[in-house]
C-alpha cells in the first residue's frame, strides 16, 4: 500500500510539473491534451480450471482517461503523458455465480448448472486509474497519419465491485421472468491496482494490452488472479 501510494503521489507531482512547463513555440502543432478511450476484452490469469471453464470467452468493458502530452523538446517524435480516469472490467459467467457478499474465508464460486441459474450473470470492477505513458509518434507534426507506440504503467484504487445476474431460467433453460439481482461489496477485493501497458497503431486507432502486477482479490481469498486486457484504443496521440 505504501509503495502504490509513492507511485500515485509521484504520478500526480509529474503531471503538475506538465502544466507548470512554460510555454514555448513548438516544432509541432498539437493539443496537449486529449482524450483516450479503450474497448477491451477481459481475461483472467491464474485462475481455478473449476472456475475458467464457466467464463464466457468474449467479457467486454471500457475505459476512459483524460491525458496531458508532453513532447521531448530535443525530439518532438517520443512524449511523455500523465492523466486520470476510469476503468472497467467485467467477467460474465455461465451457469454459475460469484458470492462476492458471502462470510467465508474463500470467495465462494458456485456452480449452478443443475439447478435454477440466471440466464445472464456478470462480475464488474472499476477502478480510478492514474496511466503514464512514454510515447513514439513517427510524424509528430500530423498526429492523423502517423504510426504510433507506447509503453507504460497505471496505477489505481477500486472504486466499486458488484455482480449482476438478469433473467432466471431453470436448469433445462426454461425462461422463468426477467428477474434482475446486483450484489456490490468490495470485502474480498484488492483496493489498489498496478498494471503495465503497451500500444500500437496508426492516426486515431492503436491495439493495446495491459497486465496486473497485483493480484484482483485479497490474499488468500482465490488463487493468485491477475487481469489481462487487450483491445482498442480511440485516441489522437
Amino acid at each position: 500500500m505504501r509503495k502504490l501510494s509513492f507511485i500515485v503521489f509521484a504520478l500526480l507531482v509529474s503531471t503538475a510539473a506538465f502544466s507548470q512547463t512554460p510555454a514555448k513555440k513548438q516544432m509541432v502543432n498539437r493539443a496537449a491534451d486529449h482524450l483516450m478511450i479503450q474497448l477491451a476484452s477481459n481475461y483472467w490469469n491464474g485462475t481455478a480450471d473449476s472456475v475458467k471453464d464457466y467464463i464466457k470467452g468474449f467479457n467486454r468493458s471500457a475505459n476512459a482517461y483524460i491525458m496531458f502530452d508532453k513532447p521531448f523538446k530535443n525530439n518532438p517524435r517520443f512524449s511523455i503523458a500523465a492523466g486520470v480516469g476510469v476503468g472497467t472490467s467485467n467477467l460474465y459467467f455461465k451457469n454459475m455465480e460469484v458470492k462476492i457478499d458471502a462470510f467465508k474465508a474463500k470467495l465462494p464460486f458456485i456452480r449452478t448448472d443443475t439447478g435454477l441459474h440466471f440466464k445472464k450473470y456478470k462480475l464488474s470492477t472499476a477502478y480510478l486509474e492514474i496511466p503514464v505513458e512514454l510515447r513514439f509518434m513517427s510524424k509528430p507534426a500530423t498526429p492523423n497519419k502517423s504510426i504510433k507506440a507506447a509503453i507504460g504503467i497505471k496505477a489505481g484504487t477500486l472504486l466499486n465491485a458488484h455482480t449482476k445476474g438478469k433473467g432466471q431460467e431453470t436448469a433445462s433453460g426454461t425462461s422463468l421472468n426477467g428477474f434482475t439481482s446486483k450484489v456490490g461489496t468490495r470485502s474480498y477485493f484488492n483496493g489498489t491496482k498496478l498494471a503495465v501497458t503497451a500500444r500500437a497503431g496508426y492516426g486515431l486507432f492503436t491495439l493495446f494490452g495491459s497486465y496486473n502486477l497485483t493480484n484482483i482479490f485479497k490474499d488468500g481469498v482465490t488463487p493468485e488472479t491477475k487481469l489481462i486486457q487487450v483491445g482498442l484504443t480511440i485516441s489522437g496521440l
